[in-house]
């Protein structure tokens, strides 16, 4: 069994197609690969988010000088708080390596962050079953952090092996099959509808800024702001382009009718899975639920495709991922203090947070104490 002889530690993402190779031959080999955990991913964060972001990457080698681990993380200004890098772009976050080397590089990862004085490290969307876990409460006890998991994320996914079919039928049963069939008919009362896939950067390029658009239309429709709305995340979004293009891993989806864009999703086809990322659709169309009818046709797509496994519906709890789902991903919010003070004050948020959202009359009387304690503090200002 090979073991750790050697760890590179980086303040960049150094440009070298060399270590890219290795890095995502080491994605390929381990048990659930994910695109966020590839070199370009990584590389893309760092050009984007340059101002706000200090990488600190971690580079693993064995005994015969193989890229065996990867910890792509990031510090902040102070370099008092360490986290994931890509944390707020990915849905999934880890440690890479194959089991063999998980102990190992984590144990050398929180020793270094403990030598360089980092008191705080969070790891969002950490995989619930990943190995990482209990290598992180092992290593975490050996280097004076405390450590507390909690769930992040209930990631819906649909895998395909597992959908029901008719007799003599190769399209699956879907939720709302009648209103799906009903809607596309109305959208394409003057045009089918059709699904067309944009995989090349000379082919999306074009198609992001009005992708951009109708994400940040259909946020504002809704009472929210989107991510999209960011200039670092719409830079995020070009360079991730740009980089996953050549290998294929990305697919900008449009569901047209004619010339006419009814709805999009900004996603990933990497080994089996294809990712809901970024859907949007046309808020005018709302009443023929257009977003729904764009994944029924690209899980109908997906299952219909052998190179296909799962349709991985990402971050979020939306009743509609709820009706696709078969299965289900959970991540983690993992914390790591020094401070007991700290780690106990963060378990009792937590806990006291859990009950309020279990009680409903505990969370309005929760409510009606802030709004009257906002009221108070407002005529006191005055």
């Amino acid at each position: 069994m090979n073991s750790i002889v050697r760890v590179v530690l980086l303040k960049e993402i150094p440009e070298d197609a060399n270590l890219r190779q290795q890095w995502n031959a080491l994605v390929q080999r381990v048990d659930q690969p994910q695109v966020f955990y590839t070199y370009e991913w990584s590389l893309a964060v760092q050009r984007a988010y340059d101002a706000t972001l200090r990488p600190l990457l971690c580079l693993a080698y064995d005994e015969s000088g193989t890229l065996c681990g990867v910890a792509s993380l990031a510090t902040d200004s102070d370099r008092t708080h360490a986290s994931f890098l890509c944390a707020t772009t990915g849905d999934y976050c880890d440690f890479l390596s194959l089991p063999a080397h998980r102990d190992g590089l984590i144990a050398w990862v929180l020793g270094e962050l403990r030598k360089q004085g980092i008191c705080d490290i969070t790891l969002t969307n950490l995989p619930a079953d990943s190995d990482s876990i209990a290598a992180l409460q092992t290593a975490s006890q050996e280097n004076g952090y405390r450590c507390f998991a909690r769930t992040a994320y209930i990631c819906a996914q649909v895998l395909l092996s597992s959908l029901e079919h008719r007799p003599g039928e190769k399209k699956p049963v879907l939720p709302g099959n009648k209103m799906v069939r009903r809607s596309l008919k109305a959208l394409g009362s003057e045009s089918p509808v059709r699904l067309d896939h944009a995989r090349t950067w000379p082919e999306i390029g074009p198609l992001l800024p009005a992708f951009m658009q109708a994400h940040v239309a259909r946020f504002l429709a809704t009472g929210r702001v989107s991510n999209l709305a960011n200039r670092e995340r719409q830079q995020f979004v070009k360079e991730l382009t740009k980089l996953l293009a050549e290998p294929g891993w990305v697919a900008l989806t449009r569901m047209m009718s004619g010339s006419k864009v009814l709805a999009w999703n900004y996603g990933f086809q990497f080994y089996g899975t294809w990712f809901w990322y970024h859907p949007t659709f046309d808020s005018d169309l709302e009443k023929y639920s257009p977003g729904f009818c764009l994944l029924a046709k690209i899980v109908e797509e997906a299952a219909e495709n052998p190179d296909f496994t799962t349709v991985d519906l990402g971050l979020g709890t939306e009743e509609y991922k709820e009706r696709f789902a078969n299965q289900s991903r959970e991540t983690l919010y993992v914390s790591l203090r020094t401070s007991a003070v700290q780690h106990v004050r963060e378990i009792l948020r937590y806990r006291a947070a859990k009950i309020i959202k279990t009680s409903p009359l505990v969370e309005a009387g929760v409510r009606a104490m802030i709004g009257r304690w906002k009221k108070t503090n407002r005529k006191h200002v005055d």
